[in-house]
């Protein structure tokens, strides 16, 4: 089996490589008209069944490489490293994207897939997809390159084949582990698409802006994979870590995090692009840049360059993808100064007070969270570089920047909708803004009220502050975004005779990308609150032996005894708790400690109970070695179910966006005759 999938590493880089030569052939001689032998058509014809031929050969070798684990082939160092017999099924798959080399195939069959999707939709914009493709064949060049020769998954083990391996890494021993990497490496490979189609619509100087509609769906899925991929991490890491968080500004956390930042305002501004024509140059910039900060986030993960729980593959192949990172810049430069005349600008911002300066700010604000993200991020590595001694930035510094930035874009959240493009008035903006304020103020005298206060005892509390300023601008956000829904459902209602939820519904699909937008707000709103409730955060911890117990908040943990269990993969240690709410027994939890037989790692298993409230978050740390007495922690961690409830809503609002809106004349079979003129005619609004 390592023969075989070597071998469809090596016809996979051919073919990318012809892929990559022929259809910049074929683009060349088209572009210049100038007569050859052979046509260009074909060529290129031959161009787009090389990748698809391509993206085979990469299945066959993820194939194989999945074979070896389930099969146990630990002949296969890679195998031998990251898997053993008594590893469940589930993680024998995950083993293929625990290792760097396995995770570099993990991105070359990814990016094969979309490159296939995209090849089998060329008809849709014949050229405009050759150019895109031929970029897509170039960046599989080099991660098979990379594969072949950097870090090659089927590389046999030097010596007598052992009988078992070395097992999974246990932290990656989750369920969560078996789908957060593919989400998150789906949103990192995928933004590789609206790159390669940027690029091509600007060496080509494709016309008008139907590239940006081309990619739009591309560009919301590979957004949407990746917050999905950015959150999953983050359950992970409050289930696994037993440090009773879900983010920790970790260099991972950060390399996933800024390319999220970039994308989101790329697709905030390409609003502006396809009604005003603005932003042209901003838009080409922030989708390179967003390629660019994946490629990082890569390097980042895979290469070694920084230290983190999260990457658990790193080795010296950071000097490829540095390398490979500055060509993509030099390309990018290059083509940008070559054809910046045809980004020209055909409208510019009418008035500080409208929706298009409300886009530039968000984009200022998200760029600005990107730089200082980057900048805490690689600061240890430029320290390293200038002074000899490595300088780590921690926490502090990203919250004390950070949240006062993520208040403030809550805040444009909030009025971006509520104003009207070019231009807008004061009677317009007191009509729009009344009842948000109206919330905001209320629900700080209601937060005041309920003891989230700034200065306690005298003690200036900055989390408690924060905290205040983001329940009260989220208040003001909803209120904002669902009386937008209410006034457009309450038009509709009056013209259909239909209740307000059909209305609203129907609302929504007559402007899927418009009210979709505004639910993935409502999420992000919803996770905020979430995030929010950090500032209030509780923990205690003792050690408990039998029948003893332990406050915190309204609950009380009794512990009526500890126990162990064993099978085929780890050892482990249970303590058993009973917890008491207003003097009754509420309920049972059983945190765990696991200590995982091939690697003899240990490993957490927080129990966690949650509420819309709060969630009560028990960790067993082991035994004291002095005492011989189980020590336990608890944590009382408010609102943090808000946070995986805002990813659904943000979930709901995404697939919203990307279903086609109704037709005039489909809403027109679905409302009574008399008012199909009116309701068909307000379909025909935009965004």
């Amino acid at each position: 089996m390592a023969a075989f999938g070597s071998f469809a590493l090596l016809l996979a880089l051919a073919l990318a490589a012809y892929n990559l030569v022929a259809g910049a052939l074929a683009l060349r001689l088209i572009a210049t008209g100038r007569p050859s032998r052979v046509s260009p058509e074909r060529l290129a014809d031959t161009a787009r069944r090389a990748g698809i031929a391509g993206f085979y050969a990469v299945s066959a070798a993820a194939f194989a490489l999945v074979y070896a684990v389930f099969t146990n082939d630990f002949s296969i160092t890679y195998i031998l490293e990251h898997s053993n017999r008594a590893l469940p099924g589930a993680y024998k798959f995950a083993a293929l994207w625990s290792g760097q080399e396995g995770s570099l195939l993990l991105w070359a069959w990814l990016l094969g897939t979309y490159g296939f999707v995209l090849r089998l939709r060329h008809k849709t914009d014949v050229k405009l997809y050759a150019y895109a493709g031929t970029i897509l064949a170039a960046i599989q060049f080099f991660f098979l390159l990379v594969l072949n020769f950097a870090a090659p998954p089927f590389s046999l083990y030097n010596g007598p084949t052992p009988a078992d391996g070395n097992g999974l890494n246990p932290l990656l021993q989750f369920p969560e582990m078996v789908i957060h990497p593919p989400m998150l490496y789906l949103g990192y490979v995928g933004f590789s698409v609206p790159f390669a189609f940027a690029l091509g619509a600007l060496i080509m100087r494709y016309p008008g802006e139907k590239w940006i509609r081309i990619t739009r769906t591309w560009t919301m899925v590979t957004w949407l994979f990746l917050t999905c991929g950015i959150f999953l991490g983050m359950h992970w890491a409050y289930a696994v870590l037993g440090w009773g968080g879900y983010w920790g500004w970790d260099p991972v956390e950060n390399a996933s995090f800024m390319p999220w930042l970039t994308g989101t305002a790329f697709l905030h501004s390409v609003m502006m692009q396809e009604r005003k024509g603005m932003m042209k140059s901003w838009n080409v910039w922030l989708i390179f840049s967003t390629f660019l900060l994946t490629l990082l986030g890569t390097t980042l993960t895979r290469g070694g360059l920084v230290s983190s729980v999260h990457a658990f593959a790193q080795s010296s192949i950071g000097n490829w993808f540095i390398t490979f990172m500055l060509i993509v810049l030099v390309v990018c430069i290059f083509v940008y100064i070559l054809q910046r005349s045809h980004l020209k600008t055909e409208h510019h911002m009418e008035s500080l007070v409208s929706r298009e300066s409300s886009f530039m700010f968000n984009n200022l604000v998200l760029l600005t969270a990107c730089f200082v993200i980057l900048w805490g991020t690689l600061f240890p590595i430029i320290s390293e570089y200038v002074q000899g001694s490595k300088v780590t930035v921690g926490a502090p510094f990203y919250n004390r920047v950070a949240v006062p930035i993520g208040c403030f874009l809550l805040f444009l959240t909030g009025v971006g909708p509520l104003l009207p493009w070019r231009a807008t008035s004061f009677k317009s903006i007191r009509r729009n803004f009344i009842l948000p304020c109206v919330a905001l103020w209320a629900t700080v005298i209601v937060c005041l009220a309920a003891g989230v206060r700034p200065w306690h005892n005298g003690v200036y509390q900055n989390g408690a502050f924060y905290a205040l300023v983001a329940f009260s601008v989220s208040a003001a956000v909803l209120t904002a975004v669902i009386s937008e829904f209410l006034r457009g459902a309450t038009v509709i209602s009056k013209q259909t005779h239909r209740n307000l939820i059909s209305s609203t519904i129907l609302l929504m699909r007559r402007n899927t990308r418009r009210y979709g937008g505004y639910l993935v707000h409502i999420g992000v709103v919803v996770v905020v609150i979430g995030l929010a409730g950090s500032a209030f955060n509780k923990s205690i911890e003792s050690e408990m032996g039998l029948h003893d117990k332990m406050s915190i908040g309204p609950y009380t943990l009794e512990c009526t005894g500890f126990t162990q269990d064993s099978n085929l993969n780890y050892n482990s240690e249970f303590a058993m708790l009973n917890v008491y709410q207003d003097g009754k027994k509420a309920f049972e939890m059983a945190p765990e400690k696991r200590v995982y037989l091939a690697s003899q790692q240990p490993e957490t298993m927080v129990s966690i109970h949650s509420t819309p409230e709060w969630d009560l978050y028990v960790v067993y740390e082991g035994t004291n070695p002095d005492t011989g007495q189980p020590i336990i922690k608890a944590f009382l961690n408010p609102l943090v179910g808000w946070i995986w409830f805002g990813l659904v809503i943000i979930v709901m609002g995404t697939f919203v966006a990307l279903v086609p809106n109704l037709s005039p004349a489909t809403v027109a079979l679905r409302v009574p005759v008399a008012q199909e003129i009116p309701v068909a005619a307000a379909v025909k609004g935009g965004d």
